[in-house]
């Protein structure tokens, strides 16, 4: 890209890529505390979340649902299941297929977790507003379903 080009690029901190990075940041700066506290990184916050909500799913949905790269997935579905979080099982209708399911601990992890991050939830719906945060999250939903056109083919 010529010089010419870079200096038509907004500024990085008001691009789009630096605005939702800032967001993230944002929201996730007070919640890493207490996923350290409940000793889990936050992708294998995620992964709970993703089967807490969804329940059993192959590795590829996991990491579809997730947002994480398939190799990230079996690390840290290793890990989980060695903390007795997760359990894998075959799936009954292709014995070939496994299938990976939180446990009752896992489940409870989350629970406990959850308390505390609701609270910071609604603090954030107090400091944004509850609608603006509902608008927020519909239009970053519309969003990121827009650009998926632009997503390259793997």
């Amino acid at each position: 890209m010529s010089s010419n080009h870079a200096r038509k690029l907004p500024r990085y901190a008001h691009s789009l890529a630096g605005t939702l990075l800032a967001a993230r940041e944002a929201v996730m700066a007070p919640i890493r505390p207490l996923l350290r506290q409940a000793n889990v990184t936050e992708q294998q916050w995620r992964v709970l979340r993703v089967l807490a909500d969804e329940g059993a799913l192959d590795a590829g949905g996991v990491a579809d649902a997730a947002l994480l790269y398939p190799p990230s997935v079996t690390r840290i579905l290793k890990e989980l299941a060695d903390r007795g979080l997760i359990e894998r099982t075959s799936d009954p209708a292709d014995a070939r297929r496994r299938m990976v399911a939180i446990t009752d601990g896992g489940r409870d992890l989350v629970a406990n977790t959850a308390v505390e991050t609701l609270v910071l939830l609604r603090g954030y719906e107090d400091a944004f507003g509850k609608e603006r945060l509902h608008n927020l999250l519909r239009e970053a939903a519309a969003l990121s379903a827009a650009l998926r056109p632009f997503q390259p083919d793997d």
